[in-house]
């Protein structure tokens, strides 16, 4: 089902570059978390972060490409959460928790089967029910995850915001207009983090000069494909690309999109026969990427956390 959204942006607030700027640099307080290290199947590891609250319904984050714990989007979740006496985990990507993860593989948009082992640890350690929350990148996983096959009873339902939903067209679209910027920043993100595990990499036979590299698509070429076993940037993206996999759904799946987004162009969007009867597609004409500041002048509100712990409220059952 494709429904449109209730958001409305603040008047002076309409540009997607504004909303997708100002909802990443101005942070709440950094939330109150613990952590803990999840062994990997292949003996790396990761980390996860629990909020304050304990019990057995548990909301499980992805965030975004170089995303962690000081993105915004998730302190302002976390936050809302903790405050609700929910009880949240944040789920770092691998290497993504500050320092270099131990193996030649690290993340990618597709990589589903470190997200099932979290879900494994999850369940061990007391959750019986889970929601996942997607951002971006994290969002193309959550949605990969619910359809390439059926999940287990401890997923109840799930919600993915501005989706690269077709990986070969947001690689095409960063790289044009003022979204280059937004690449570039990316991108220096990325080759320090090449740089911090050069060793191991060149030991594998990867280059030496990552900082040659300027597009997403010379770097998944480079490194993102032959790390996680594809043949070049358009087989991860062809294989990984989360549009495919949305008819395949079975539990409640909240999708929140921007038609504004500047990661990607309305292109990436499908239409009501390629998602199944458990997905609802909300879009809104204003937004940008991971934004959706709303409220009144001298008040700006943040729309989207409420909006996802309604939906998980809802399907939690209170």
């Amino acid at each position: 089902m494709i429904i449109k959204s209730t958001f409305k942006p603040l008047w002076y607030l309409r540009n997607p570059h504004l909303q997708t700027l100002l909802a990443n640099i101005l942070h709440p307080v950094n939330p109150q978390v613990s952590y803990e290290t999840v062994t990997l199947d292949d003996g790396d590891t990761l980390e996860i972060a629990r909020g304050t609250a304990t019990g057995t319904d548990t909301t499980l984050i992805l965030h975004g490409l170089e995303g962690s714990l000081r993105s915004a989007y998730a302190q302002r979740l976390i936050n809302a959460l903790n405050k609700q006496n929910m009880p949240v985990v944040f789920m770092f990507f691998r290497g993504c928790n500050g320092k270099p993860n131990a193996s030649v593989r690290s993340y990618h948009s597709g990589e589903t089967g470190d997200l099932r082992t979290v879900i494994n640890h999850l369940k061990h350690t007391g959750s019986k029910r889970i929601a996942l929350v997607g951002y971006s990148l994290g969002g193309n996983v959550t949605l990969k995850y619910m359809g390439e096959q059926q999940t287990d009873d401890s997923i109840v339902c799930a919600t993915a915001t501005s989706v690269p939903l077709l990986l070969n067209v947001c690689a095409t679209r960063m790289n044009q207009g003022f979204s280059k910027i937004y690449q570039h920043d990316l991108m220096r993100r990325l080759i320090k983090k090449v740089k911090q595990k050069q060793t191991i990499l060149s030991a594998a036979g990867f280059s030496e000069k990552p900082e040659s590299l300027k597009t997403f698509v010379e770097f998944d070429d480079a490194y993102t494909a032959p790390s996680h076993g594809f043949k070049n940037a358009q087989d991860y993206y062809q294989k990984c690309s989360s549009r495919q996999f949305l008819k395949g759904i079975n539990k409640p799946t909240l999708m929140i999109h921007s038609t504004d987004d500047p990661f990607m162009t309305t292109s990436v969007l499908p239409d009501g026969t390629e998602i199944s009867d458990q997905v609802t597609l909300e879009l809104s004409s204003f937004g940008g990427h991971v934004g959706f500041i709303g409220g009144k002048l001298f008040k700006p509100e943040y729309w989207l956390e409420p909006r996802i712990i309604h939906f998980i409220r809802q399907q939690f059952g209170y």
